[in-house]
């Protein structure tokens, strides 16, 4: 049986989500990051880690369900 690919996709989002929130987070205010007032990368790296760990809680919710294979 190969590795479920939930779980590398759910840790590359998860990873890139933390680093756009937090670089999001860390420029919020600075003249020319929030053009129309939104803080986009706050925002899109939210999305992304919500994401990342819900394919990772859906990869270790497939392992531990029984196998119907004998």
């Amino acid at each position: 049986m190969g590795i479920d690919l939930r779980l590398p996709v759910g840790t590359l989002f998860a990873l890139l989500g933390l680093l756009l929130t937090v670089y999001g987070a860390a420029t919020r205010g600075q003249p020319g990051t929030e053009p129309t007032g939104v803080p986009i990368n706050l925002i899109w790296g939210v999305v992304l880690v919500a994401f990342g760990l819900w394919m990772l809680l859906l990869a270790r919710r497939a392992r531990r369900a029984p196998s119907s294979t004998p």
